[in-house]
């Protein structure tokens, strides 16, 4: 279908003072025209208004049979084609791409030179093979079927207009390429880049003679007029350019979408026509009428001597001729007027006013592809009006409700407007009075507000808004509310709308985490308190889920917790800690993003770790999350609980969780009575069914070990406890941990436990042993009885044993040696025969010390 709009894409126009009639044109270049007429060619300088400038001529060896310009009516070829060139066949048929080769017409080149020369430079590629079949409904003369133009047009990458791409280098980049031909009374326009696919087909309103395709129009002469048409290779190259064009950030008007005609403009005698940069070139020429055979009077004929009686032969009439040039306006002006003419479409809100501003559109982007023969100014110019076009086809998505209303988004989007400006712009009245909000400026304002654009309505926009989706769509309002750019909103009257919702049966969760957080705004701690009672706190979890705006919120780019987040780590860190550990099992925030927002909500420096933020980590831990590296965040807790240590540093808030309860997470075999420990109990053991805890029960002998400390400071001991526990665990890499043990002294017993049970785990016993033995011997024997198993039984009478006997020779912790020597011997005599047991011995020890051992050695076996 084309539509016909009466707009005007001519401008000036000038006559080429040519000195024959010509008979081939052809422009090229920035300002060149040449004109050829029998075996002469004539080249004119074309520079803005003034009359076309002869530049020379010369003469040709032959009459000029076709004249066309190239740079290096760049393949772009325009070849006339004579009726001869194409048969009519019965059946229509269209070949598409390289099937196109199975039309059996083949495609031989010629050319002079070497015999290599025409495969090194040419190379032959089938694009479409059509056959037309005339309408046998009604009687056709030849001339009506007879294929009169043909043209490949490109057009080139320059520089990306939406994406944001740069273009470093002045190289033109082959992007599309299309393929036009025409017949007199229709034209065809097909995409030839990928694939062979037909965009546009044209028909004209009258018998046509010639046809030139730009990257903006189509232009078509008659007889008697000359024919403006839209093209869609714009918007067909804005695809090939991004795939991804159409989407909530960049759209561009389809291919698909019907072709108009802009103006019809009268010429007479219309024979030939051309394009370059934006002139037209067109020939007119006058057809002679036939002009009455004049007879002599009677009167005269009598009176002249030796008159013959013939008639005289009637005189042929010359023809007159004319070569014009006419100057396409600029793409801004003719943008202007398009955009006024559209105005008339406007109150009516009809498909045809997103028609023309698509048009308008696609005229700007066309003439902003081909930027590399713009000025400065001009680029400029276009780029101003190609945001502006944006801007007025989100109006009118926004206002008239169609299937594609959801476009108003990336409309405004690419128009750079605010969202202020988008709501003041917007004609909500209708013309009853009454107020509508139509299904486009819903999506619009809705996606902008979950974008946490760094823009913040007014009051009074911000009530407008909340306005708007009470009567459009309630069910979004505490998401709407909960947006960033919605800061300025009375609370008064947020609440106000949400107490609606409540009472008419909208009842959820989230509304009531939404109208918290409000009484919070109005100070209005009781409402506060009264709201967050009506749910347990596992649905407040869910609420914060499904809605993590009302705890953490960006702006500029930066992790800003809500003042309800910060009530909340006054009177409730179990609820928050858990629900930001939701957020984390559902994909809502990073890790890196919560490790930011407990630091800013906390007020601690990059280097201080809260509290609440070592709560999260051991959280996490427990949980199990699938995208938590496990030795990142043992890292994490280790260093933090190490650096405590190594500081006599308390944590800043109560501990949600002691030891005790990290261990038995998962396990179900002890009550948690910590602060804020239940509600962490439910979302850790929501996540993993029957979860093995990554810390493990602490060793009996580091328990003997620590007692001989007496730690006043509770805290001190609880970090010490969660790392013995991450120790003792299952999953702990211990070399990993080696390098970060320096800040822990190894003279307090908490470094010596840390530093023990690293050996332990990696199995340096006899080191262990060394160390126990001189700094803690009463822990020796219940080390020996946990470790000293299996393959390391031997420790016993290979290393212990021997240590053991000589340590008491010293005299130093004369009675702990050797209370820890009996034990040895009670375990050696079991595990070892007689003879065995002999040679273990020390050669200097008394025998009535060892003759108790050697009885039940030697009477094991009978026993038995």
């Amino acid at each position: 279908m084309v539509q016909l709009y009466n707009l005007h894409p001519f401008g000036s126009q000038q006559v080429v003072p040519c000195k024959l009639e010509p008979e081939r044109f052809c422009g090229g270049g920035r300002d060149a025209l040449f004109v050829a007429a029998g075996c002469k060619v004539e080249a004119f300088a074309v520079t803005g208004q003034e009359l076309c400038q002869p530049r020379c001529s010369f003469s040709t060896l032959g009459r000029v049979l076709c004249l066309a310009y190239s740079e290096a009516d760049v393949s772009n070829e325009t070849l006339q084609l004579e009726s001869d060139d194409f048969v009519i066949c019965q059946k229509p048929m269209e070949l598409l791409g390289e099937k196109s080769s199975q039309s059996g017409i083949s495609v031989t080149l010629e050319s002079t030179g070497l015999a290599d020369e025409k495969t090194k430079y040419y190379h032959v590629q089938h694009l479409l093979y059509k056959r037309f079949a005339p309408d046998i409904s009604s009687y056709v003369f030849s001339d009506d079927i007879k294929l009169h133009s043909l043209q490949l047009l490109p057009i080139y990458q320059t520089g990306s207009l939406t994406s944001g791409r740069k273009n470093l280098s002045q190289e033109k980049e082959l992007l599309s390429l299309f393929c036009f031909f025409s017949l007199p009374h229709v034209g065809y326009l097909y995409m030839v880049v990928k694939s062979v696919e037909l965009m546009s087909v044209y028909q004209y309103p009258e018998k046509s003679q010639q046809a030139v395709l730009t990257p903006q129009f189509l232009h078509v002469i008659a007889s008697n007029n000359l024919q403006c048409f839209t093209v869609r290779c714009s918007a067909a190259a804005a695809r090939e350019e991004d795939p991804y064009v159409d989407t909530t950030l960049k759209a561009c008007p389809p291919v698909s979408m019907d072709v108009c005609a802009l103006r019809i403009q009268l010429f007479i005698g219309l024979k030939a026509v051309c394009h370059f940069k934006n002139h037209l070139i067109l020939l007119t020429k006058a057809d002679p009428e036939a002009i009455p055979e004049r007879r002599d009077s009677p009167k005269r004929l009598l009176s002249r001597k030796g008159a013959s009686g013939k008639l005289k032969a009637p005189s042929v009439a010359e023809a007159g001729w004319n070569l014009y040039i006419v100057d396409t306006i600029s793409p801004v002006q003719l943008y202007k007027e398009m955009v006024d003419y559209s105005n008339t479409y406007k109150t009516a809100k009809t498909q045809s006013c997103i028609h023309l501003l698509s048009e308008a559109h696609l005229l700007v982007r066309a003439a902003l592809m081909d930027a590399h023969q713009l000025e400065p100014g001009e680029k400029a110019e276009l780029l101003e009006a190609f945001k502006e076009s944006c801007g007025h086809l989100g109006d009118c998505y926004s206002r008239l409700d169609t299937q594609h209303s959801h476009l108003a988004l990336p409309y405004y989007k690419m128009s750079g407007l605010s969202m202020a400006e988008v709501l003041t712009r917007a004609d909500w009245v209708l013309e009853d009075g009454s107020q509508k909000y139509e299904r486009g400026l819903i999506f619009y304002i809705n996606h902008s507000l979950y974008e946490n654009l760094d823009e913040e309505l007014s009051e009074e926009l911000a009530a407008k808004v909340v306005h708007m989706f009470h009567a459009a769509e309630p069910k979004q309002l505490p998401h709407i509310l909960c947006s960033p750019s919605m800061k300025n909103i009375n609370p008064l009257t947020a609440m106000s709308y949400l107490s609606k919702l409540d009472t008419s049966g909208f009842s959820s969760i989230l509304v009531t985490l939404t109208k918290a957080a409000m009484a919070l705004k109005m100070g209005d701690l009781d409402m506060h308190r009264n709201e967050m009672k009506r749910h347990p706190e596992m649905k407040l979890v869910c609420g914060f889920i499904l809605e993590p705006r009302l705890l953490i919120q960006q702006r500029k780019g930066h992790i800003v917790p809500t003042d309800l987040a910060a009530h909340l780590k006054d009177t409730q860190p179990g609820l928050l800690v858990a629900s930001v550990l939701g957020l984390q099992k559902n994909n809502k925030i990073g890790i890196e993003e919560a490790d930011s927002f407990f630091k800013v909500l906390c007020g601690k420096d990059e280097d201080i770790i809260p509290q609440l933020l070592v709560d999260l980590w051991e959280a996490q831990l427990i949980a199990g999350l699938p995208d938590v590296v496990l030795q990142e965040l043992f890292y994490k807790l280790t260093s933090q609980y190490i650096w405590r240590l190594s500081k006599r540093q308390p944590p800043d808030t109560i501990p949600l969780r002691t030891s005790e309860d990290l261990f038995h997470s998962g396990r179900g075999s002890k009550a948690e009575t910590s602060p804020g420990a239940y509600i962490l109990k439910d979302v850790c053991s929501h996540s993993q069914i029957n979860a093995c805890s990554h810390y493990g029960l602490i060793y009996p002998w580091v328990n003997v070990l620590i007692s001989s400390d007496s730690l006043a400071d509770k805290s001190y001991t609880e970090d010490l406890s969660k790392l013995q526990s991450l120790l003792c665990g299952p999953s702990f890499d211990i070399a990993s941990i080696i390098p970060f043990l320096e800040p822990l002294s190894e003279d307090s017993i908490a470094g010596l436990s840390v530093q023990v049970l690293c050996q332990t785990r990696l199995k340096e016993y006899e080191q262990c042993i060394d160390t126990l033995l001189e700094r803690c011997p009463e822990a020796i024997i219940p080390y020996a009885n946990h470790e000293l198993k299996e393959e390391n039984r031997t420790l016993w009478w290979k290393k212990l044993l021997p240590e053991l006997c000589h340590r008491i020779k010293c005299g130093e912790k004369g009675q702990l040696y050797l209370s820890s020597l009996k034990e040895t011997l009670s375990v050696v005599a079991v595990e070892l025969e007689l003879r065995d047991f002999l040679n273990v011995l020390p050669e200097d020890g008394t025998a009535a010390f060892f003759l108790p051992y050697l009885l039940y050695c030697s009477r094991k076996k009978s026993l038995t």
